[in-house]
């Protein structure tokens, strides 16, 4: 049964590989403008019960809800389709096209979608300036920082106005005060939107930044105790 009031669940989700069990029972939710830290030690499902919630890889078993959708019972196309339409993404290191400039970076996402150039460009400015990364829009990836790098990231993913934002390990790469900058820029953004937020991390200071956090451990799901948040 899905959570009352939630965008996105999952409900007893089973994945394994090969002979080790990554997801052994899982459940999840998290509602709109609401910002989830997942947390766990290193290979303990967290990445995997993301991947599962955002469609990439199918459960073996168990249920994902999104909205009206059960994202388990959709063909590959129309998945691929809601992760360009609905769903915004930001890795460990960014994943930009080098190629590009950090403008073009955040308009492809809605390019890919039909959207016109001009709109598009206007649209990935609005972003880079808020992210404050706007005097970097003509650059390429590989001539910015790390921490500007990420917040093109970030506002690549928020271009496409997301309804849920799924954020692995996104600061795993950064030091503590560009990391501290990125988080309270990306919870600040999503809050605003109302979008929700899927945060995978293993650093306190990061989940610090969440509305509510649960630990992943041996395939599991588990509220975080209140005292130890």
């Amino acid at each position: 049964m899905t959570p009352e009031g939630s965008l996105l669940s999952a409900e007893d989700l089973h994945k394994s590989y090969g002979a080790t069990a990554a997801l052994a029972g899982a459940d999840f939710s998290v509602h709109p403008g609401e910002v989830v830290a997942v947390m766990g030690p290193s290979g303990s499902g967290k990445s995997t019960l993301l991947h599962c919630l955002a469609g990439i890889v199918p459960p073996d078993s168990g249920t994902v809800r999104y909205g009206p959708h059960t994202l388990t019972g959709l063909s590959d196309a129309r998945r691929s389709a809601l992760r360009r339409t609905d769903f915004g993404f930001v890795f460990q290191f960014g994943q930009l096209v080098p190629e590009l400039t950090c403008l073009e970076n955040v308009a492809l996402p809605l390019r890919l979608n039909g959207t016109k150039r001009k709109e598009a460009e206007a649209r990935a400015r609005e972003w880079l300036e808020r992210l404050e990364v706007d005097t970097a829009q003509a650059r390429r990836p590989g001539e910015i920082s790390g921490g500007q790098s990420q917040r093109v990231a970030v506002a690549r993913a928020l271009a496409v106005r997301p309804r849920v934002i799924f954020a692995d390990e996104p600061t795993g790469a950064l030091d503590s005060l560009n990391g501290e900058r990125v988080m309270a820029l990306l919870t600040d953004a999503a809050r605003d939107t109302h979008a929700a937020v899927v945060l995978v991390t293993h650093e306190t200071r990061v989940a610090a930044y969440s509305d509510r956090e649960i630990v992943v451990r041996d395939g599991r799901v588990k509220d975080m105790p209140a005292a130890l948040r």
